[in-house]
C-alpha cells in the first residue's frame, strides 16, 4: 500500500475560513505527498468553500447538519485505501498524518486513534471538565467493549476506507465519535493508538462541544453495545 497515493484526508468544517487559510497549506505541504483533500462545508456563512476550492480541495456543500453528517458526506467521496479525519480547526497537527497512517500502511491496523492522553507530544492544557468527561467516556468504552482506549473522543482517526464505509453511521453531530468508537470496538477490529500533538481551543476560541454532547455519547455507547 503506497502512502503517497492511497490516502484521502476528510475535513468537515463550519465557518472555517480563518482556520482553512492555514490548515490547507499545511495539509498540502506535509510529507505524505499529493493527498486528495475533501472539505465538507457544513452550511457556512463565510467563504469557507471558496478558500477550499482555490486551494485545490474537493468541496462538498451541504446545509448545516453537524459534524457527523459532514463526515458521512466526505466518506462517499474518499479515494484510495486509507481515510483520515482531520478537523479543519488545526487542533491536530497535519504533519503527523504519516505517523497516524503508518500502522495501516504496514498492514497491522484497521483503525488508528490519535490519542491526546498517551503523552510524549506537545499538549495545550485541557479544559478540566472536558478532560474529566473524556476520561469517564473512555473508561465506559473500555468496560463496555473490553478494550484499553485512552482517548475515545479523539477527532484524529485513520481508517482503512473499506472499514470506514462498512460502519453504517447515523449520528449527525458530535455523537459520531462515540458511534465510530463503539462500532469498531464491537466488531473487534484491529485498533491502534498513538500519541499526537494537541493544540486545543477554548470556548472563547470557538470550541463547540458541550456537556450535552457528553450525555449523547453515553447514550450512543450504550445503544451500540446493547442493540446494534
Amino acid at each position: 500500500m503506497s502512502a503517497t497515493t492511497a490516502l484521502t484526508v476528510t475535513m468537515p468544517t463550519y465557518n472555517g475560513r480563518g482556520f482553512l487559510e492555514s490548515a490547507l497549506p499545511s495539509m498540502l505541504a506535509q510529507s505524505v505527498g499529493e493527498v486528495p483533500i475533501v472539505v465538507v462545508d457544513d452550511g457556512s456563512t463565510d467563504d469557507t468553500a471558496g478558500i477550499a476550492e482555490r486551494a485545490g480541495a474537493t468541496v462538498i456543500r451541504q446545509a448545516n447538519a453537524g459534524k457527523g453528517a459532514a463526515i458521512r458526506a466526505a466518506i462517499a467521496r474518499a479515494e484510495g485505501e486509507i481515510a483520515v479525519i482531520q478537523d479543519a480547526d488545526m487542533e491536530y497537527d497535519p504533519a503527523e498524518v504519516p505517523e497516524l497512517i503508518e500502522p495501516i500502511v504496514r498492514g497491522s491496523a484497521d483503525v488508528v486513534f490519535g490519542s491526546r492522553l498517551r503523552g510524549g507530544k506537545p499538549q495545550r492544557a485541557h479544559l478540566f471538565w472536558h478532560l474529566v468527561g473524556n476520561r469517564f467516556l473512555s473508561l465506559l468504552t473500555n468496560v463496555l467493549f473490553n478494550t484499553t482506549l485512552s482517548d475515545m473522543e479523539t477527532g484524529y482517526k485513520a481508517f482503512r476506507i473499506d472499514v470506514l464505509r462498512s460502519l453504517d453511521l447515523h449520528e449527525d453531530g458530535f455523537g459520531l465519535e462515540p458511534e465510530i468508537t463503539a462500532k469498531v470496538c464491537k466488531r473487534k477490529l484491529r485498533i491502534y493508538e498513538l500519541p499526537i500533538s494537541y493544540y486545543g481551543r477554548t470556548r472563547d476560541e470557538g470550541k463547540k462541544i458541550t456537556w450535552q454532547d457528553g450525555f449523547r455519547a453515553i447514550w450512543v455507547l450504550l445503544r451500540v453495545r446493547i442493540s446494534e
